[in-house]
């Protein structure tokens, strides 16, 4: 590696770093205002994640490709008056998709997952409908930001009586969510570090127990350098459902 080379490596971690840094003071920020008025019904929730990405311009997905991945993070519950309540998150949450063509074990057999792993925060206004002295039913949407941190494209597959398998992780750019006319880091193969879009959740809510459906809109196309208002192919859309345990 080239002195040249070794300073612009550096400089784009240097870069990363900061960005990151910056992502979680503003998500220490959300949570800390949050729980100091929340009441105590904040909870640890977990679950799983059937995960897709759009194939169309107009975002409809091939239900062949959806990928079972999974959720875990902590959801506030503040009242805001009456019925209504905000809750906040932080979510460490699977996406992605999978191709596969062919049957295991002959030739012609392939199978790719794509699995990004992200750091997202819903926030979602609910409305509850009380079912009894402590239970109810709720219902909200909002927005979500998601930083990606990690994940792997895996390849499997057989050609010629071969088998061959790749497990590589995934490329995210390094860009900075403040220079809305630029992505920095763009390049074929690597994925954008940030996602927002639209969740709905549905659910029923117990004394110490929370079951619920959710639903992610994603309005950020995948690759990088790409313009995500040009169409809805290659977002994500994430059907979920999961446990939450009161605290």
């Amino acid at each position: 590696m080239s002195e040249e080379t070794g300073k612009t490596f550096a400089k784009q971690k240097e870069t990363v770093l900061f960005m990151k840094m910056r992502f979680f003071y503003f998500v220490a920020f959300v949570f800390t205002t949050a729980f100091a008025n929340a009441q105590s019904n904040a909870r640890l929730q977990a679950g799983i994640n059937l995960a897709n990405v759009s194939v169309t311009d107009n975002g409809r997905v091939d239900d062949a490709n959806m990928l079972t991945s999974f959720q875990i993070g902590v959801i506030g519950d503040v009242h805001l008056g009456s019925i209504l309540y905000f809750q906040p998150g932080i979510l460490y949450t699977g996406k992605g998709s999978k191709v596969q063509k062919g049957t295991e074990g002959t030739d012609g057999y392939f199978k790719q997952t794509f699995n990004p792993r992200y750091l997202e925060i819903p926030a979602n206004i609910l409305v509850k409908v009380p079912l009894g002295s402590a239970s109810s039913f709720f219902v909200g949407a909002g927005p979500y930001l998601g930083i990606g941190i990690g994940g792997k494209v895996k390849t499997d597959g057989q050609t010629l009586g071969l088998t061959y398998s790749t497990d590589k992780d995934i490329k995210f750019s390094n860009d900075d969510p403040t220079t809305l006319n630029q992505e920095e880091g763009a390049g074929f193969g690597i994925v954008k570090r940030f996602d927002y879009g639209l969740n709905g959740t549905v659910g029923i809510e117990g004394k110490s127990l929370v079951l619920s459906a959710g639903y992610g809109l994603g309005l950020a196309k995948l690759q990088s350098g790409s313009n995500s208002s040009q169409d809805n192919n290659n977002k994500n859309r994430v059907l979920s459902f999961a446990l939450g345990f009161k605290f």
